[in-house]
């Protein structure tokens, strides 16, 4: 469900404020590339949460929003559901298994297990969080 929204980009002293007219929210960036970046998770939180609260995501505009000499206008796509699996900080229990001597010196040690197998999937899967 990948939907395009028009966004408008404000320059100010430290970067640009966005305005999303469609949704009535606004972020910022320091840059046109954080600004976008910014854009596109502020459109995708907004979204699930309005899906979370069972209420409907509006479409988006297909014309350019008005917007001011100085202001630039881009559009911003976001699939909601790919949003939504890359976002979703649910833990959830697993069980997994592990050498005794490890679990013992592990415990000696004060690891925190969920942590470093946590950080370790990150790695494993080249994961990085952005800005």
């Amino acid at each position: 469900m990948t939907k395009v929204y028009p966004v408008i980009l404000t320059p100010t002293n430290s970067g640009y404020v966005v305005t999303v007219p469609d949704l009535d929210i606004n972020t910022q960036g320091k840059d046109l590339a954080e600004a976008i970046y910014m854009a596109r998770d502020a459109i995708g939180l907004w979204g699930i949460c309005e899906q979370d609260d069972g209420r409907i995501i509006p479409e988006p505009s297909t014309s350019e929003p008005l917007h001011k000499a100085n202001e630039l206008v881009t559009w911003v796509d976001i699939d909601f559901a790919k949003y939504r699996k890359a976002n979703d900080l649910t833990t959830m229990r697993i069980n997994v298994s592990i050498p005794k001597y490890l679990k013992v010196l592990g415990d000696e040690a004060g690891v925190n297990f969920s942590q470093v197998l946590q950080e370790g999937l990150k790695t494993r899967l080249g994961i990085e969080r952005q800005p």
